[in-house]
Parts: C-alpha cells; structure tokens; sequence
C-alpha cells in the first residue's frame, strides 16, 4: 500500500498539471481568436470603417472583456493549481464610472491585458507541444506492441523491421519524459506570468500591506482604548463606590461610638483615613485610564480639570468647535496630562505653562510650554518618548524644543477625524 501510495502522488501531481494546462488553453487562445475572426469576414479590408472593424473593434472587445477573462483565470488557478491571485486595487472599488475609468488608467489593467494578449498564447502553445509530445509518446512508445497485433502491410512506410520499432519506441518513451517535464514547466511559467501580470504589483502588493497593517494598528488602538474605558467604568462603579461605602461607615461609626476604648477609636481612626486615601489613589488611577468628563464634555471640560489640578499656573486655550474621534481625543488628553506632570518633576524653575490646542488645516495641533531652565532630551527619560509613541499611535508627530536656558515647548500634531 505504501509503494502504492509513493507512485500514485507523482500521476496524481501529473495529471492535475495536465488539466491544469488543457484548461488554459482554450482561455488563453480566446483573445487571438476574437482578434483574428474580423479578418474572417474582411480579409482585404480598404475603407476606414472596415479598417477600424478589423483592427481597432477586436482590441477594444479584448480590452473589454478583460476583467471577466482574469476573473475566469483566477478561478482556474485557485480550484486547478492551488494559487490565489489577489484582486487588483481598482477592482476592490465599486463599479461607478469614475471608477471604470480609474481601471482603465490603471497600469494593473494593461498588464492584464499583456499577458491575455501575448503571455497567454505563448503559453498556451507550450501546451499545444506538450499534447504534441504526448500523442507522439504514446503511438511511439508502444510500436513493438501493436506491431505484433497488426499485419506487416499495414504497417507506416517508416516501420519495416524491428529495429526500427526499437528506435521509434525509444524516441517515444523520450517524448514522453519530455512531455512530463514541459508539463511542469509550463505551469510554472504561467503561475509566474499570471502572479506577476494578472495580480498586483509588488509596489501594489506593498501598499495594500501597509493599508492593512494601518487598519489593524488603528483597530488594536480602539480596542485598547474601549478596554481602558471599561476598566475605567468597572473601577468607578465597583471598587471606587465600595470604598466609599466603607469610609462612610467607619465615619459613622467614628462618630457615634463614643463609648469605645481608645486603642478601638484610633484603629477606627486610622481605617477611616486610610479608605479616604485609597479612593484618592482610585480616583487619580481612573482619571490616569480614562476621565468620564472626556466622554461628557469633551476635551475643553476635560483639559480645564487638567489646568484645575495642577500646582502650576496654567493658561489654557482650546479653539476645538466639535468633536473629534475618542481616540484623538484620548491621546490630546494624555499629551497635556504627561507633559504638566513633566514640568512639575523635570522643571523645577518653571513659574507657569502655557497649554494651547486647536484646529488647522485638518490637522489637531496641541503645544505645551513652560519657563523653565529647558534643556529635555527624549533619549534621557522614558516620559517625552512615551508621548511621541503615543502620538504614533494615531499617525500623530511629536516635535520638542528645549534649548538651553528655556522656554520648552512640546508640540504634538495628530490627524483630526471627527468622532461619529
């Protein structure tokens, strides 16, 4: 059964390649013929009229009938040959005029045409040779076998004796190797013709990879987002209102159990200071994952709370007449947040910071400055680098200025898409 099985793979292999071809043929010969049948009915032509019928209505049928040849090749070498063609760019778009004409402008279009034209019917005469080689192998490869079944006189001219049956028998078993290896070879040259001329271009290929990897980088961004906001949502409701519970409990409890020893009311003191304190740390954990206000009322309420909290003087101007997508919102919001937390531990000197976010040309641009003794380099602290990969993120840019002797000015330029 195994030896069976080690012969059979190398038929099996054969006879798809051969399928594989005699299929082609037909598909790769079409447009030659629609070329050639004008000259059928006009085989001299003279006039104009029968001039263009001949030359110019044939081309334009084949450029015509393109797309329905590709798809009819794409569908032959994924079911017979196990490729997949990807689909050119202009025809992921939807059929509209404008975009029949983009196809036509397309360069893909018109290498679809060069191989259905001319890379086709080149290949498709290897299979002609290929069947050639076979027919020949088998009425060669077999004449001592039908010379003993037929009667010497009605053998060919060029078969008389036996030794010319042993030489005609070795020419077809050598067409038929041959024919085994064109095989082969001809579905090789195809798959690489069609890949190179019916699918997209690697610079095509490239761009389609980058689209993807983009999509897929701005989806994982929104899930991270919408897992933060959850987080957010889960920590307010739950941890946040249980320990607020409890502080109000044991303040009660301070308050109306007067009568217990006083190592039991400093315990209840201690707890009662200790639970305010951990809904302190909660609160700034879930303004740090995602402020509720944000979602609310927006970047302006959201960055006022911002310049609010912190122990600097903060000039604040946000000229942002909607609202954006939440996660540019998100990064603006965390841009600012990092950048006064910077001032405050890296810049001691620093008597106030100006915050400025606003709308040009499409784009949000949001620049944070202080007076401080400037001199920040993203290569010294994880901090200015963390903001420019969250910048990234989004396709955003950071931008730093810090000269020796101040002012810092951080600037970040992200790409305003307005929220749905």
């Amino acid at each position: 059964m195994a030896l069976l099985a080690a012969l059979r793979g190398p038929f099996a292999r054969l006879g798809r390649a051969t399928v594989f071809n005699l299929a082609g043929v037909l598909l790769q010969l079409l447009p030659l013929l629609l070329l050639v049948e004008p000259w059928l009915f006009f085989p001299d032509p003279r006039a104009v009229p029968e001039v263009q019928l001949t030359v110019c209505g044939p081309l334009l049928l084949v450029i015509y009938v393109t797309g329905a040849l590709t798809a009819v090749q794409r569908r032959r070498f994924a079911a017979l040959a196990g490729v997949d063609i990807p689909l050119l760019p202009a025809e992921r778009r939807r059929p509209t005029l404008r975009g029949a004409m983009n196809w036509l402008r397309s360069g893909g279009t018109w290498r679809q045409v060069s191989y259905h034209l001319l890379l086709g019917p080149l290949v498709s005469c290897g299979t002609v040779v290929t069947v050639v080689l076979w027919a020949w192998g088998a009425f060669a490869g077999t004449a001592l076998v039908w010379m003993w079944g037929v009667p010497p006189e009605q053998w060919p001219k060029f078969l008389r004796t036996s030794t010319e049956a042993v030489y005609i028998d070795a020419s077809g078993l050598a067409a038929l190797l041959l024919a085994v290896w064109l095989t082969f070879v001809v579905v090789r040259l195809d798959t690489r013709a069609a890949l190179a001329l019916l699918g997209p271009s690697r610079a095509e290929q490239l761009t389609r990879r980058v689209e993807d990897l983009t999509e897929s980088r701005a989806a994982a961004v929104d899930a991270a987002d919408a897992e933060r906001r959850r987080i957010e949502r889960d920590l307010h409701d739950g941890a946040q209102q249980r320990l607020v519970s409890l502080a109000v409990n044991l303040g009660i409890a301070r308050a109306t159990l007067t009568d217990l020893p006083d190592e039991a009311r400093q315990v209840i003191d201690q707890a009662h200071r200790e639970a305010k304190e951990a809904i302190d740390e909660l609160n700034n954990l879930v303004r740090g994952l995602h402020p509720a206000v944000l979602d609310d009322r927006g970047l302006d309420a959201a960055l006022s709370g911002i310049a609010a909290r912190g122990p600097l003087p903060v000039r604040l101007r946000v000229d942002v007449p909607r609202r954006l997508a939440p996660t540019v919102e998100a990064v603006a919001y965390f841009t600012v947040s990092e950048a006064l937390a910077n001032i405050t531990k890296h810049a001691p000197g620093a008597s106030r910071a100006d915050v400025t976010v606003e709308i040009h040309d499409g784009t949000l641009r949001v620049a944070v400055a202080d007076d401080g003794p400037g001199g920040a380099d993203p290569a010294h602290g994880s901090g200015l680098a963390g903001l420019a990969r969250r910048a990234a993120s989004v396709d955003g840019a950071l931008t730093i200025s810090s000269p020796a002797g101040g002012p810092t000015v951080i600037s970040v330029e992200l790409p305003c898409a307005v929220s749905p």
